[in-house]
């Protein structure tokens, strides 16, 4: 639980002094070494995304393809999205991406977390998850949710996130 006092003290003069992160690229990791590649990682915040490119990096997890004009639709109703990439012959490649839904006030709900497999187990997927938070945070959001696959329980679990301990409260509709 202590890795959720980071995000819900409730001090004012957090508030006031903490930063958002620009809209332009971050460096997040300098000289990261990769199959004998050495890359600069980046990080940007509600930043375009190329619907292809972000459909490529979920067809490489294994991912369900989706319909690229129901993608765009989510991203630009989407209330906070980020990435995670590097350059290659200055062409931006993204390797790691999340994004958010919100009700600007109360609650939101993280979606469409995912690393590319050539670069997950380097913390990136922590890092992700860390900024996300932190900038739903900043927003004053208090209940963050998410939906997880059996096999990423465990990682959730590890970010301080909880299987809901009173039995599951959420419900789903599907067409018949």
């Amino acid at each position: 639980m202590e890795f959720w006092n980071l995000f819900f003290n409730s001090n004012n003069n957090n508030k006031k002094n903490s930063k958002k992160l620009s809209t332009k690229k971050v460096l997040l990791i300098k000289n990261l070494n990769n199959n004998n590649k050495t890359l600069n990682i980046y990080l940007s915040i509600n930043n375009e995304i190329n619907v292809y490119e972000l459909e490529k990096l979920c067809d490489a997890v294994g991912w369900v393809k989706r319909p690229l004009k129901k993608v765009r639709i989510a991203l630009n109703n989407s209330f906070l999205t980020i990435s995670i990439f590097y350059y290659i012959n200055n062409k931006k490649k993204l390797i790691g991406f999340a994004r958010a839904t919100s009700d600007n006030s109360f609650n939101a709900t993280i979606w469409d977390v995912v690393i590319h497999p050539n670069f997950q187990g380097k913390g990136l997927g922590k890092i992700l998850m860390k900024q996300t938070i932190k900038q739903l945070r900043q927003y004053d959001i208090s209940t963050i949710t998410l939906f997880a696959d059996p096999q990423v329980i465990k990682f959730y679990r590890h970010l301080g996130f909880l299987i809901d301990p009173d039995g599951v409260k959420g419900m789903f509709w599907y067409p018949a």
